[in-house]
């Protein structure tokens, strides 16, 4: 009996010590993706959204529809272009209040800002709440699943300021 009860303990202290992977350094990995996203937004470059999404991905925007790969990374082809050619620019910036995460899998949900025509006069802000899944593909972290919505246009700068930033890693660890 005291075999079986230390047998027990041990697993148990073992399947708790495994289920805490999320640490400072896999924040910073999935970080580098964001870096990209951030990148394109910045760039226009469609491509290296492209880049850090699965090629199995799921888009869901607002709600509404629900958008495979290649017509997700079409439609920022797109826009990217469109964009570029009426001289526009994009930064998009994230918070968030849930990152959790282990080898191969994350789940990340935060609040988005995305100003269009920064320090100009037809600046616009947008802001919504997201919802994302990564998984680990050849050693790589790619967004598998991405929801978006601005909740009716209730999301605004409040929320995002209520969020925390994208490098403040000691709220999420364990």
């Amino acid at each position: 009996m005291v075999k079986k009860l230390i047998l027990v303990v041990v697993f148990t202290v073992l399947f708790v010590n495994t289920s805490k992977a999320q640490n400072k350094a896999s924040l910073e990995a999935i970080n580098t993706v964001w870096t990209k996203f951030y990148k394109a937004f910045e760039t226009l470059d469609y491509t290296l959204m492209a880049d850090i999404h699965a090629k199995e991905l799921i888009r869901v925007s607002g709600g509404k529809r629900i958008l495979d790969y290649e017509a997700y990374i079409k439609g920022y082809e797109a826009s990217f272009k469109n964009s570029k050619d009426n001289g526009q620019t994009s930064n998009i910036s994230l918070r968030f209040f849930e990152r959790i995460n282990n080898n191969t899998t994350a789940s990340e949900r935060g609040i988005y800002k995305l100003v269009r025509n920064k320090g100009t006069e037809k600046e616009q802000a947008y802001y919504g709440q997201f919802h994302v899944l990564f998984k680990k593909i050849d050693n790589d972290w790619k967004i598998i699943m991405d929801y978006d919505s601005s909740e009716s246009g209730t999301i605004g700068e409040d929320d995002y300021k209520k969020a925390f930033a994208i490098d403040d890693f000691d709220n999420f660890l364990n």
